[in-house]
């Protein structure tokens, strides 16, 4: 029977809990003071320890000082005092969780089903670091470059706790398969990992989907639905392409982040929520922020713990790892084993990758499709002249010391996208006078970059190097605009 030990000043809230958690077959300590608990562990380590703030002889954080002591125990802060920043403090000594009293019959349950020993979660990103050079993988991620490292290390800081996690960059670089490696790695794996796309969902559904609605809520509304909070219970919900979730419902995703209550859509009843939240965007956040699709409150309040993917083309020592991977997932789905030469290994670092990793795997789907041996050349491999513009994604810092430079008097001059087709080499440019919002320019850069091809839309998302996906949220924004302006500027009845 696992065993917890609960650290509280208040002996009635320490009765409490230990009632509560005796009900879910737990054996239980209680400790009011630091001294009576670290002579409680010494009689029996405890599997899980609930751990208040404020205690007559200490703070209760003065225990994960020392790593010995609570080395085989999950660490739980429950204090009627938290705060955020208090929250990260501990999380980062070592804590898994935290609970705000009173504390919540459902999160409690939440927690106590979800122990395991610090000691095991280490153990397992141990083994995948070090076998990282001969695997080639960490999770559902691939690559050994620099780069990626870095991101693995972020990934096993974070993955045990439960903290927030955002992550950004461009469109193909993975960022789903992060937040699934995430999951993977934390106490919440056996429970549903759920990724949602808030740009692919209708605005006028968004809502329900995500919270659920109650039977007769709305029109056609003839059952009760569970929403996307509901259904990840005790999981992770990804939301994916956050910038594009409309600004009303942004706030009540910052308030359920800040309460753990939500509502259906049509109920008057709150209901508990025991999620994780991982959010991503393409968009640099702080644009988002400028340009009104991101709120700056909940931009603070998901960017805990911010994950930025770089760019393929910024870890080009990766692509062959990744092609030979692809390949060899195609080959086995396929039943026809075929291998790249050294010169399409070559043409394909060569290449810009302006889809990412996406655009990788789609290219070496198509090459085995096409070759007519068991051996893949660089035919129907693109070549370093058809990468398209780059999106110009950087790191927040870079773009902040941007924003934050004074601005440089320029003649102004016509701006010419770089690093076109070959074929493209005569298209006519775009002018835009100094002054102009980067929204505004991306707009313009877009729509004539579309009319140019005829509203070949595959052809335009490739030539600006960006998704199919991103190009259509695009669009379906600026028809919106235009509808809104359009309905500003008609005549009054």
């Amino acid at each position: 029977m696992p065993h917890a030990l609960v650290v509280d000043d208040d002996h009635d809230s320490a009765a409490s809990l230990r009632e509560l958690i005796a009900g879910e077959k737990f054996t239980v300590a209680v400790a009011h003071n630091l001294r009576d608990a670290r002579r409680q562990i010494a009689l029996q380590q405890p599997d899980i320890l609930l751990l208040d703030l404020r205690l007559p002889d200490g703070n209760g954080m003065d225990l994960l000082a020392d790593p010995k002591l609570v080395a085989n125990s999950e660490v739980v802060l429950c204090t009627g005092h938290a705060n955020l920043e208090t929250s990260i403090q501990a999380l980062r000594l070592g804590a898994a969780d935290y609970l705000v009293k009173p504390v919540n019959l459902k999160q409690l349950q939440g927690v106590l089903s979800r122990i395991m020993k610090p000691a095991a979660l280490q153990a397992e990103v141990q083994d995948l670091t070090a076998n990282l050079d001969e695997s080639g993988h960490f999770g559902h991620l691939w690559g050994r470059s620099a780069p990626m490292k870095r991101i693995y290390e972020q990934i096993s800081r974070v993955a045990g706790t439960s903290v927030s996690v955002f992550i950004t960059g461009e469109s193909g670089t993975g960022k789903e398969v992060v937040a699934q490696t995430v999951h993977d790695l934390s106490r919440r794996r056996k429970r549903p990992f759920l990724a949602v796309n808030c740009g692919a969902i209708s605005p006028n559904l968004i809502e329900s989907e995500i919270f659920g609605h109650e039977k007769g809520s709305f029109t056609g509304a003839e059952r009760q639905h569970q929403g996307f909070f509901e259904r990840a219970s005790g999981g992770t919900l990804f939301l994916d392409e956050i910038t594009e979730m409309p600004l009303e419902l942004q706030v009540k995703l910052l308030r359920v982040l800040e309460t753990g209550r939500f509502m259906r859509v049509g109920s008057t009843t709150a209901l508990e929520t025991d999620v994780r939240i991982v959010a991503a965007t393409n968009r640099l956040p702080y644009q988002a922020v400028a340009s009104g699709k991101l709120r700056e409150d909940l931009l603070y309040r998901l960017n805990i713990f911010p994950i930025s993917l770089p760019p393929l083309r910024d870890r080009s020592a990766d692509i062959p790892l990744l092609a030979n991977h692809f390949l060899a997932a195609i080959s086995e789905q396929e039943g026809t084993v075929r291998r790249f030469s050294p010169a399409a290994l070559a043409s394909l670092v060569d290449y810009g990758w302006p889809g990412n990793v996406r655009e990788l795997r789609n290219v070496v789907q198509r090459a085995y499709v096409m070759a007519q041996g068991d051996t893949i050349d660089e035919t129907w491999l693109p070549s370093a002249n058809e990468a398209g513009v780059t999106s110009g994604w950087g790191s927040l810092a870079s773009m902040q010391e941007a924003a934050a430079a004074p601005p440089v008097s320029v003649a102004p001059a016509p701006v010419r996208p770089a690093e076109v087709p070959a074929a493209d080499a005569d298209m006519p440019f775009i002018t835009l006078p100094i002054g102009s919002s980067v929204a505004q320019a991306e707009r313009a850069l877009m729509l004539a970059t579309l009319r140019h091809f005829n509203h070949h839309k595959e052809r335009t998302a490739a030539v600006l190097g960006i998704s199919l996906k991103t190009l259509y949220n695009r669009l379906k924004e600026y028809a919106a605009e235009g509808a809104t302006a359009a309905d500003g500027n008609s005549p009054a009845d």
